[in-house]
């Protein structure tokens, strides 16, 4: 009977194994969707493509050297002795193993990508990806799970917070140091000194909200996936749902505060932080640990962003490094302050006996543990750090010196769906082509305090535009009227204008902006400034209806007292011919039409 039990747990956790190594590789699709939607529509295909590549490269270099350096015979505690049982021994091949490893890998590579974007060329992306894959994560990787000298120390990293995500990381921000920011993104003065930060807002947040959730369903398998029990499983379930949880809470508070509103995208990024954070020691940190992990996990994202835009002036376009680096380091320490064996995962558990006999991770400092723990997470974090940033510096250096890193301003500008892929849009028939029209510039518009709202004169002008008029089929003054207004007060609007008699409208959504070019707001904590804005122009043409309560009920409807409430043209109108009847002028705009 024993043997039977302990059979059907092997199969029962051999098979949740492998499902949780899909669901990891399930994850490539919200790491594409975060960055497709995290940047501009010009470069969605070039991101989809990247995303690919990343797994579909990493296969290759995987099967050729990147299995056997990490979990080949080990060799002095550093590398695995590569080979090449995949081919020679296939029967007796560790399947399970090599997919999981494989879907590891490929994560590590695809982090880089959102970093990086907008400004790559694709060609030098995948020798990165190729190289990254094959021998920087394989190895490092093998020192902390492939039996090498970090885990025969007693470093714990359960699924990743230093391995693959603070990896990633340093390769993130190595890469976009050395790429440069995109084109606009930093003000320069005469010096080069930067003077302002500019943002660029991605064109899609419903995409990257369901990348965020994509990811997040995937990460259960992540954390989960090498889990030998079920109190283990349901226990990283925990904090890997809490320290997330706990992590995009914090940030909305922080942004709300800071910003006058909660920043969707922070917060999104805040989601992913707190993944990344707990990541290293789901397995054997409690509710608590988690909670504690998850706050810190939420402000770093906020502070990571802002160090790089407005001390290091470096242009990560998603916040990678702020998510994977910085919370990928903070997870590994957290592991040396927070972990307990009063979690399943911190002890081996006895089949026989059903008890948990065995001690595989101590005590953190905070749980009484001293700083033994902790000093070998910070080791480990230290030499894997050291290897990531002088390994990718050598990488993307000589990618930089043979064929090239960046392309050029031309195909930047146009976008590299286009110049990259021959692509005229990633979105083909499904939406409209529409171009970047958020710009940045030095100037700011005029801005309306607190307590001295603008006059509705002043918020609401009214324009007249008068033309020498030919004689009329009629003796009746036909008047078109113009109003341009924030989409979100349209349908006030509409409603006002029904009721004073108004039927017949036509409309259109514009972009433009007024004399005070464009209002300011802010996007990940960096002000944006839109010199064209969304717009909704309506169009009516009156003859019974007074041209002044037209005007004075839109002003009544769209006045707030801010700048941008609107703009109100008169033009004098020579005629009118309604095409079913033929009637004209003053005729052809009765009925239900006015």
């Amino acid at each position: 009977m024993e043997e039977i039990f302990k059979l059907l747990h092997e199969n029962i956790y051999g098979i949740w194994f492998l499902i949780g190594a899909a669901l990891v590789f399930w994850m490539q699709a919200g790491f594409a969707m975060v960055e497709a939607g995290f940047t501009r529509a010009k470069n969605t295909g070039n991101i989809i493509m990247k995303n690919l590549m990343d797994f579909c490269i990493g296969t290759v270099m995987f099967i050729l050297i990147g299995f056997g350096l990490l979990l080949g015979e080990d060799l002095i505690g550093f590398i695995g002795k590569p080979g090449f049982d995949i081919f020679t021994s296939y029967e007796s091949f560790d399947f399970s193993s090599f997919v999981f490893n494989l879907v590891f890998c490929a994560t590590t590579a695809t982090i880089v990508s959102g970093a990086m974007a907008e400004r790559t060329k694709f060609l030098s992306y995948c020798i990165y990806s190729a190289v990254i894959s094959a021998l920087i994560y394989p190895i490092e990787a093998h020192w902390i799970w492939g039996g090498g000298w970090l885990a025969q120390l007693g470093f714990h990293d359960f699924a990743g917070s230093c391995a693959i995500h603070m990896v990633g990381g340093i390769a993130a921000i190595v890469g976009a140091k050395i790429l440069g920011p995109r084109i606009g993104k930093f003000t320069r003065d005469e010096k080069g000194k930067v003077t302002k930060v500019n943002a660029f807002p991605g064109h899609n947040l419903t995409i990257g909200a369901l990348g965020v959730f994509i990811l997040w369903f995937g990460w259960y398998g992540f954390n989960g996936a090498a889990a030998t029990s079920v109190e283990q499983l349901a226990s990283i379930f925990v904090t890997t749902t809490i320290a997330p949880a706990v992590a995009t809470v914090v940030c909305m508070i922080f942004t709300w505060i800071k910003y006058g509103k909660p920043d969707v995208s922070m917060c999104l990024n805040a989601s992913l932080a707190g993944l990344v954070a707990i990541t290293a020691g789901c397995d054997c940190t409690d509710a608590f640990g988690a909670i504690i992990i998850g706050s810190v996990a939420g402000l770093l994202v906020v502070f990571g962003v802002w160090l790089l835009d407005y001390k290091l002036h470096i242009d990560d376009p998603v916040g990678a490094v702020a998510v994977h680096m910085m919370n990928g380091i903070w997870g590994t320490i957290a592991v040396g302050l927070f972990a307990t064996k009063s979690a399943p995962g911190a002890m081996v558990l006895d089949e026989a006996t059903g008890a948990y006999v065995e001690e595989v991770v101590g005590n953190g400092l905070f749980y009484g543990g001293g700083f033994d723990l902790l000093g070998k997470q910070l080791l480990g974090f230290v030499t894997v750090a050291s290897w990531a940033v002088i390994t990718m510096i050598v990488v993307f250096l000589v990618i930089k010196k043979t064929v090239g890193l960046r392309v050029t301003r031309e195909e930047e500008i146009l976008g590299l769906d286009s110049t990259e892929h021959g692509l005229a849009s990633a979105y083909a028939d499904f939406a409209p082509f529409v171009p970047d029209v958020m710009t940045t510039r030095e100037d700011r518009p005029a801005e309306v305090k607190e307590g001295a709202p603008l006059t509705v004169e002043e918020a609401v002008p009214v324009v007249g535009i008068p033309k020498e008029v030919a004689p009329t089929v009629s003796d009746v003054k036909l008047t078109k009227v113009e109003i341009i207004c924030k989409m979100e007060r349209f349908e006030i609007l509409k409603e006002a204008l029904n009721r004073i008699g108004v039927m017949g409208i036509t409309v259109t959504h514009v972009m433009g902006c007024g004399v005070q070019k464009g209002a300011s707001k802010f996007y990940r904590g960096v002000e944006v400034e839109a010199k064209l804005l969304p717009k909704v122009k309506l169009e009516v043409v009156v003859s019974k209806v007074p041209v002044d309560e037209v005007i004075k009920a839109a002003r009544k409807a769209l006045y707030t007292g801010n700048i941008g409430d609107g703009k109100i043209f008169v033009y004098d109108v020579e005629n009118v011919v309604k095409v079913r009847t033929g009637e004209e002028g003053f005729d052809a705009l009765q009925g239900a039409e006015d």
